[in-house]
């Protein structure tokens, strides 16, 4: 196991290092305030019992703000147990965050007014992070129950179209969209990519390609940017950008505007499709989806037939875990801050849930139990490939919590890059780190 720690002792040190194209920041882009939260522990992280201090800083238009905060204390994700205010005086104030008496994250959230405007911030710090169990059990029929989805998949034949993307190649590489047969009933889109002319002739970047397959986020919506990561084709891999409901990616954004809103509203998500229903449930097909998405690839005559990875965020970290679980052709898996981890967590009092984080009053019996063959956890117990890992402590949609979970029960071997300040989103930097890492792990 390999850990890698970036971290700053204050929020602001980490994000004024990123580039200029992110958008998604704990600090407002742009915004009139700045906000600098500094733990007392450099790396974050406490044992249980001893107490966090958080040094707070606020300044308006890089002026330190002698303002009122309002504060809230509360478990990672939990509803609130403590709550204050304190007075910043020459810009600056301590808050005492307390303990944790089990392992956990405590989630500080701050708010003030100045001159009539309001702003927001949040931290979080770990106890014995590292200690963090999952409350998601391991069925015993759980690998029978997905080689005989697998099976059921296998009985139609691989069938799919290819179109070359005319609009997306480059003087440097092809892009075909490519609509695959899932089952009977299902099929998925991506867009493929490869070295210029490696398809049709082998010359320029020639046979013998690794592949790199990537899941998508959550949601229903288009492929965007299927070039955003352009440069594994560029440097010599087959890359495949893919979706998981079956809907051509070039339907226009009013359509699938309206599609999310009738499926993908809170109440009428695609993950309560069928919930509780283990045969029947909406991600059965996208689970092996995923599989079917990696005997294409392994199809092609461009593969070298030996490097296959796979790599996402979010929901794409989630479906990149699953894949490497089910398919024993993955070798080398890359992950941010995965979904669908310990999504039962919050049956118990107390406990952080994973997304899509279900209501309390939705886990009853029957959906914990068919939840523990969908969920992250039990697919990370099964990974054998190399994994790299990245989330950060402050992430809202995926919380630190779930996805210590979901490390510490990985098995492989396994590296981790930790980035305490950041929310739900990831540095292009990092992402071209990812890439570098696949690479050293080619066979």
């Amino acid at each position: 196991m390999k850990r890698l720690f970036v971290a700053s002792m204050a929020c602001v040190s980490f994000l004024l290092i990123l580039p200029s194209s992110a958008r998604t920041e704990n600090n407002p882009y742009r915004s009139d305030f700045l906000w600098v939260t500094t733990p007392d522990h450099s790396d974050w992280l406490y044992k249980s019992g001893e107490e966090a201090r958080v040094e707070v800083s606020l300044m308006e238009y890089g002026v330190p703000q002698d303002a009122k905060v309002s504060y809230e204390i509360s478990q990672d994700m939990l509803p609130a147990y403590k709550k204050g205010t304190v007075t910043l005086r020459n810009g600056k104030a301590v808050i005492n965050m307390g303990t944790m008496k089990k392992p956990g994250f405590i989630d500080l959230s701050l708010t003030a007014t100045v001159n009539g405007k309001t702003t927001q911030h949040h931290i979080k710090v770990g106890f014995d992070a590292d200690k963090i169990q999952p409350y998601t059990q391991m069925p015993g029929d759980f690998t029978d129950f997905w080689q005989k989805t697998i099976d059921e998949m296998r009985q139609t034949p691989l069938q799919y179209t290819r179109e070359l993307a005319k609009e997306l190649c480059t003087d440097k590489i092809d892009c075909w969209l490519i609509r695959l047969q899932i089952d009977k009933s299902h099929s998925m889109y991506g867009y493929l990519t490869m070295p210029k002319s490696s398809l049709s002739t082998g010359e320029g970047g020639g046979r013998g390609l690794p592949a790199c397959f990537c899941p998508p986020g959550a949601g229903v919506k288009t492929i965007k940017e299927p070039l955003r990561h352009k440069y594994y084709a560029e440097d010599g891999f087959i890359r495949l950008e893919a979706e998981i409901h079956g809907l051509d990616p070039r339907l226009s954004p009013e359509t699938f505007s309206e599609i999310s809103r009738a499926f993908h509203s809170s109440d009428n998500s695609y993950f309560k499709n069928r919930l509780g229903n283990r045969d029947a449930y909406y991600m059965r097909h996208v689970y092996a989806g995923m599989v079917r998405w990696m005997d294409f690839l392994c199809s092609l005559p461009e593969w070298d037939g030996k490097n296959l990875a796979v790599q996402g965020g979010s929901q794409g970290g989630a479906l990149a875990l699953i894949t490497a679980a089910l398919d024993p052709r993955v070798t080398a898996c890359c992950v941010n801050h995965p979904a669908l981890t310990d999504m039962a967590g919050y049956a118990e009092k107390g406990r952080t849930g994973g997304y899509p984080h279900f209501k309390t009053s939705e886990l009853t019996p029957e959906v914990i139990d068919m939840l523990r063959y969908y969920d992250v956890i039990n697919f990370c117990r099964l990974v054998k490939c190399p994994v790299r890992m990245t989330w950060g402590y402050n992430d809202p949609t995926c919380p630190p919590t779930t996805s210590y979970a979901a490390w510490n029960v990985l098995t492989c071997p396994k590296q981790s890059v930790i980035t305490p300040v950041n929310e739900h989103w990831t540095s292009e930097q990092m992402e071209r780190e990812h890439e570098v890492w696949i690479k050293s792990k080619k066979i």
